[in-house]
């Protein structure tokens, strides 16, 4: 119980004693003393109970202690509270947002301790924490357990876990700027020690922030302390560069390469067209169903999609499987989303599903063994695609670098048809902050044709007016 009912009593001394100097208090009915060796520490003490006393701080009539320090006392380690966290966020979180939690926790965590004597070697730390410490599973019952009770740990992984529950500062010793400067300046550097990517540095700083504000949360801090510390992230820039994004003639020429690969480049060559046709992300492709596509013998098409299927790894899923069966992104789990296709891509769909079929669950995509299609895979024959068409130069430039640059191709040549920007942000599952931001240039390019039409509409309206 906290109440400002306190008298604290001079030092009295004591003969024949080890620790002579008493140092007497009363929190409420409750009498409280400590003894020392010295005078002068006993004097410190009643001095800094007597500081407490005049910032009018309740004090605690159990332990005697300023409101302050039982709050302090009481603080977690930072390695207990990330790990509550993380436990917090895991039911509700997608398995890439798992993830992606954990790896911004295992790159905070390390740099957050009162010193490194006996410290482990840092991929042994770093294991540590993000394959055991921040990953969790649900047992027979449905109660989520960490993974260390799932199994048993190496010994070198128990040994780095036991250090860092031992050595993890305080949560309330964030308070202090330099603890804080110490967990930022860790997220800009990579564990091989060069610096990290700004969107990476981004990522993991708002898992810091938010880890910071469920302290909060837990009144374990009364503020995030973030605003302490002159620090800031480095700039992004997420728009599209769009000297590497293939124009129509290179996307169609690579689309047809990857379908000359033999018979795994004719079951993907579909694949690809979805991505550029439909702008569709890699994850929504493979989980494209044969329910969802509308392909009638002419004219446009339509897909339905609800849902996606990335690769994370089996350890952060819930199924125990490496594919994450989920909603659009940034969607609700059931919202579907409606793309127009044109016939080009109709026709290829058909022709799939002539050659192909469907997996039992209505998957067009598969691999070998009927499995989900991976990154790898595809990957390795996107590459095998440029080498086939693109120049030495171009082949060892970021022109069409990766499978996603057909789904920036075909966001900019909707652009470019001048297609509406919310239409096309709604056919691409963008939001239209999102769309300005990576395709601006595109954008501005569109625009200016607008405003020429609309000037061009003036300009005829004017010369009618004279013509009368």
């Amino acid at each position: 119980m906290l109440t400002y009912d306190v008298q604290i009593w001079g030092i009295r001394k004591r003969e024949n004693r080890a620790k002579p100097y008493q140092l007497r208090w009363r929190v409420g009915p409750q009498a409280h003393s400590k003894s020392y060796k010295l005078k002068a520490q006993a004097d410190g003490r009643r001095a800094e109970l007597l500081t407490a006393l005049r910032n009018r701080e309740q004090f605690d009539t159990a332990t005697g202690l300023p409101g302050s320090e039982l709050h302090e006392s009481q603080s977690p380690t930072w390695y207990a509270h990330a790990c509550a966290y993380a436990a917090m966020k895991w039911p509700s979180a997608s398995a890439k947002h798992r993830a992606s939690i954990a790896d911004g926790l295992a790159t905070i965590t390390p740099r957050l301790v009162t010193d490194s004597r006996g410290a482990p070697e840092p991929r042994v730390l770093r294991a540590a924490l993000y394959s055991w410490a921040f990953r969790f599973y649900l047992d027979e019952n449905g109660t989520l357990k960490p993974r260390t009770e799932a199994e048993e740990a190496p010994a070198e992984i128990a040994a780095a876990l036991e250090w860092i529950a031992r050595k993890s500062v305080k949560v309330s010793d964030l308070n202090t700027p330099s603890v804080v400067r110490s967990a930022l300046e860790a997220l800009a550097v990579r564990l091989d020690g060069k610096a990290a990517a700004p969107n990476t540095i981004h990522r993991k700083h708002t898992v810091f922030s938010n880890a910071l504000r469920y302290a909060v949360e837990r009144e374990f801090l009364a503020t995030v302390p973030l605003g302490k510390v002159d620090w800031k992230a480095p700039e992004t820039d997420d728009e599209v560069d769009f000297r590497f994004v293939p124009g129509p003639r290179l996307a169609k020429k690579l689309i047809a390469a990857v379908g000359a690969q033999g018979e795994r480049g004719r079951h993907l060559h579909t694949f690809f067209g979805c991505l550029y046709y439909a702008a569709m992300r890699p994850s929504e492709v493979t989980d494209l169903r044969l329910s969802a596509c509308s392909l009638p013998e002419k004219g446009w098409g339509e897909l339905v999609l609800s849902g996606s299927t990335p690769r994370v790894g089996s350890g952060w899923t819930d199924s125990g499987e490496s594919f994450d069966t989920r909603g659009l992104k940034r969607r609700a789990r059931k919202a579907t989303r409606s793309v127009p296709i044109p016939p080009v891509l109709v026709r290829m769909l058909r022709d799939h599903v002539k050659e192909y079929g469907a997996a039992g669950d209505g998957r067009l995509f598969r691999a070998q063994r009927g499995g989900h299609v991976l990154s790898k895979e595809y990957g390795e024959t996107w590459q095998a695609a440029r080498l086939a068409v693109l120049s030495e130069a171009e082949a060892s430039s970021p022109l069409a670098d990766v499978p996603y640059s057909l789904r920036h191709a075909g966001v900019s040549l909707w652009l470019e048809s001048g297609v509406a920007p919310a239409e096309v942000a709604r056919r691409a599952g963008h939001s239209i902050a999102v769309l300005f931001r990576f395709y601006a240039k595109v954008i501005h390019g569109s625009q200016q044709r607008t405003n020429e039409q609309i000037e061009r509409a003036l300009r005829d309206a004017d010369e009618d007016e004279e013509n009368r």
